[in-house]
């Protein structure tokens, strides 16, 4: 809100207006309401108010000079009215950041002296008396309510130590009358000294030598004299005053601040009162220190000793450690700022500044901050460092604080002729000042100035508009992307294809925006833009790998399987070997590359099944040995026995087949009898594994004295299982023994029959598996003990017919029983195929012959 439109309603018709009607100054200021009252006696009473020039806020002191009246003498009238037409030329005179400013000088007419200076809050005076006396019931007039923060109270009094540094060394002067009256409290939350009323000349060689003043007295009005309770001893005693007058008089401020707004001496215009509390100060000095901040204790004591030697100078004070605050620092910078040349000011923005603005309370940003930024905006050569503390307070501000503190200000620079550099750092930036910026406002401030910096000619502009787009996606709608982003973002690849950086903002656009472009344009311009660009740098490869890897995340982005297939594996593929390549980026190109081939494979596979081709499975194509054996050649259909395997049985020497004995036995008796029988080495079914101790140790195969090849010959029981043909002995092709030729054929009385787990004992079928038996039985235990000859009959040739003298071996293997074999037992053994029936007691089975098409053979190999 501009200040003519804050003050017009108290144009004409206020207190103010009738006591200024006639006072010139109303020529060039609007007057507003009063708000607070300073100097002796605090006779100025100050006013808001705007210069008609410009605009510009002000405050308006005035003193009326019928207060004066009261005197009744009309030389004493005059005296106070010249006291304070003095002071106001002193502030003229006297121009540092840490005295009050006087923007106008003084105006006088026969009512009235006037004169505008920098915008007041109130003075100090007025904000301790709030403090002092809001227990008792209510502020006196024109008091303030204000609460101090801890490095607002450090900060004010370093301000009134810095100006008081300043009159004693480089104006040459005292102050004479330092106390809260004379201390003026800025809208902005600085300290001013003001009130030069009483200043007096001292010593240009030593402002430590005491120079001849008037001592406080109650013949002269005390508008016309300095605060009693203020006054340092030594001006009371001897009338004499040096620098370290005043500084007794800071150490006064210091502690009234403190205590509540209540001085250490409250003479009450009675300089008889002031000597008696004088010796009673000591006490009360140590009664208020503990409320004064520890690293100020030390120098707020010394301030109030009453040996002007122990008293630190205005210089010494602003050395002490209270006052080492880097924020304080940046402060007091600040108030200076205006004296700096725009590369000082640069540097402070853009690095000091920013540093501590985290540390100074959020208060002073907007108090005291904000207006030298404001201020600063305005300089093109600074604007770009300004900024950088700007964004960060808008980051940090709330919705409302942005919206009705900053933004009126800060809209003109969307606008306004900026520099590459300050464009920059808004492109940068514009995330964080959208997220607080009204819509309404980014329609028409903020997105019109992102669109014309991708017209800019500067490659720099360029590119922070494309890292804008990456960060405000979120708030450009699809037709904007697509009319005006992509086109431009385009533009500005193919201008400067080259440029990594540029090519990385521009994948890094692309990417952001992908979501919000329709089909036909990803296909028509973003592709085509992705294979063209030149996959060398391994952040450009990752790049493009994450926009495929978003592609392939949905069938909306127009990532077809043909085109996987022809332009996007073949453009990454060479990249897969690229030495460049960290681990990382070479595992998420690979990830992509297979994700394609998946999509490949399931497209294919899909359609291949709609056309009737599915493809084989590599199980397909995995032979059994058995089929492609020479012995089944002659077979019509094809033979096949489901499951079934038959290993070759080859001789060996009597050590090895001891060997093989001893082993198979072992291992037989712990995988047929711990496996299938679940039985312990005790028990009946155990006198399979002992069979082979009927035959001697040393004894040879040869010794065997075979006549023929063993023959296997497949049961007629078998003859209708699966896989079988017609005709043939048993009903099966007959298989050739491996010791003999291929052109030899005989026929086998081998029983073969699979072997079955007894279901009662284990309580279920188990799967196949391959086992083997170390040797075959002949006819007769007997026979093969003398070494006698071996007749072909008397080989493994019982069938697994129901009449069988007595049951095999395997047969009772097969059907889950194992038959105790006397020295009389059958000559050879054969298994049938699985029973149906439990087993009966010890010693008694009866075994069915069936169909089954599962078979295992059982050889001698180990």
């Amino acid at each position: 809100m501009p200040a003519s439109a804050m003050f017009s309603k108290f144009k004409h018709g206020t207190g103010a207006q009738n006591v200024l009607d006639s006072n010139p100054i109303l020529q060039f200021f609007e007057v507003g309401k009063l708000l607070a009252s300073a100097g002796p006696e605090m006779v100025w009473k100050i006013y808001d108010g705007y210069r008609k020039s410009d605009g510009k806020e002000v405050s308006v002191f005035l003193f009326e000079k019928r207060t004066a009246e009261k005197l009744h003498k009309p030389k004493r009238k005059e005296t106070v009215t010249e006291i304070l037409r003095a002071s106001v030329r002193q502030l003229e005179r006297f121009r540092h950041p840490k005295i009050l400013q006087v923007l106008h000088s003084v105006e006088e007419c026969s009512e009235t002296l006037a004169f505008a200076a920098e915008p007041v809050y109130a003075s100090l005076a007025n904000i301790l008396a709030y403090q002092e006396d809001r227990p008792q019931g209510g502020p006196p007039p024109q008091a303030r309510e204000y609460s101090f923060l801890e490095m607002e109270l450090k900060y004010g009094l370093l301000q009134i130590t810095e100006a008081l540094t300043f009159l004693h060394y480089s104006g040459h002067v005292l102050h004479r009358n330092v106390c809260p009256a004379s201390i003026l409290v800025t809208k902005k939350g600085t300290w001013k000294l003001g009130g030069l009323e009483f200043t007096e000349r001292m010593n240009e060689v030593d402002g430590l030598e005491p120079v001849p003043c008037q001592p406080w007295t109650s013949r002269l009005p005390k508008m016309a004299q300095p605060d009693l309770d203020y006054i340092a001893p030594e001006v009371q005693a001897s009338s004499m005053c040096s620098i370290l007058s005043d500084m007794f008089s800071l150490g006064m401020v210091m502690c009234a601040i403190f205590n509540h707004g209540k001085p250490l001496i409250q003479a009450n215009h009675s300089s008889s009162t002031y000597l008696k509390q004088l010796d009673m100060l000591e006490d009360q000095i140590h009664n208020v220190l503990p409320k004064v901040p520890i690293p100020l204790q030390e120098a707020a004591s010394r301030l109030l000793s009453k040996d002007t030697r122990q008293r630190p100078t205005a210089q010494l004070l602003s050395l002490i450690k209270y006052f080492s605050d880097s924020s304080v620092h940046a402060l007091q910078f600040l108030d200076v700022i205006n004296m700096k040349d725009p590369t000082q000011k640069a540097h402070f923005y853009r690095n000091t500044l920013k540093d501590t603005l985290p540390y100074i309370p959020r208060k002073l940003w907007y108090q005291h901050v904000w207006p030298c930024l404001s201020h600063e905006m305005k300089a093109q050569e600074v604007l770009a460092a300004v900024l950088q503390p700007i964004i960060y307070i808008i980051q940090e501000s709330s919705q409302e604080e942005y919206e009705n503190l900053m933004l009126p200000l800060f809209r003109s620079v969307f606008s306004a002729p900026k520099s590459i550099q300050a464009t920059v750092t808004l492109l940068e930036n514009l995330h964080i000042i959208l997220e607080k910026t009204p819509p309404e406002d980014v329609r028409t401030e903020v997105l019109p100035m992102l669109f014309n910096a991708f017209e800019s000619s500067t490659l720099q502009v360029q590119s922070a508009a494309l890292v804008a787009v990456t960060n405000v996606a979120e708030y450009l709608d699809e037709t904007a992307i697509r009319k005006m982003i992509m086109p431009k973002t385009k533009l500005v690849y193919e201008k400067n294809s080259a440029d990594i950086k540029t090519v990385l903002n521009v994948l890094s656009c692309v990417e952001r925006t992908l979501d919000k472009l329709d089909r036909s344009m990803i296909i028509d311009e973003v592709l085509p833009l992705l294979w063209d660009v030149r996959l060398s740098d391994p952040e450009v490869i990752l790049r493009v790998v994450n926009i495929y890897r978003l592609m392939l995340s949905d069938k909306k982005f127009g990532l077809s399987v043909n085109l996987m297939a022809t332009r996007v594996m073949p453009s990454l593929l060479p990249q897969t070997v690229n030495p460049s390549l960290n681990l990382e980026q070479f595992t998420s190109l690979l990830e992509v590359l297979q994700e394609m081939l998946d999509h490949i494979d399931r497209n294919q596979r899909n359609k291949l099944k709609l056309d009737n081709l599915s493809l084989p499975s590599p199980e397909r194509h995995r032979p059994l040995r058995h089929q492609f054996s020479t012995d089944n050649m002659h077979a019509s259909p094809p033979f096949n026995i489901p499951n079934l395997r038959i290993e070759q049985r080859k001789t060996s020497s009597a050590e090895d087949m001891a060997r093989k004995n001893s082993a198979g036995a072992t291992s037989l008796h712990g995988m047929l009898g711990g496996w299938w029988f679940g039985g312990s080495p005790s028990s009946p079914d155990s006198n399979f594994l002992r069979v082979h101790n009927a035959f001697p140790p040393n004894r040879r195969l040869s010794d065997n004295q075979l006549i023929g090849p063993p023959k296997i010959r497949i049961a007629p029981s078998c003859a209708s299982s699966p896989g079988g043909t017609p005709g043939g002995s048993g009903g099966l092709p007959i298989r050739r023994h491996s010791s003999i030729g291929p052109q030899e054929r005989r026929g086998s009385a081998m029983n073969l029959s699979p072997p079955t787990l007894a279901r009662s004992m284990i309580g279920g079928s188990m799967p196949n598996t391959s086992s083997s038996v170390p040797f075959l039985l002949s006819s007769s235990m007997s026979s093969i003990r003398s070494g006698g000859s071996r007749r072909t009959s008397a080989c493994l040739g019982l069938s697994g017919s129901p009449g069988a003298s007595s049951a095999g071996l395997l047969q009772q293997l097969g059907s889950g029983m194992v038959r105790t074999l006397s020295s009389a037992a059958s000559s050879a053994y054969s298994y049938s195929p699985y029973s149906s029936q439990h087993h009966s007691p010890r010693g008694s089975f009866s075994s069915q012959g069936g169909a089954s098409s599962n078979y295992q053979l059982f050889s001698g190999k180990s």
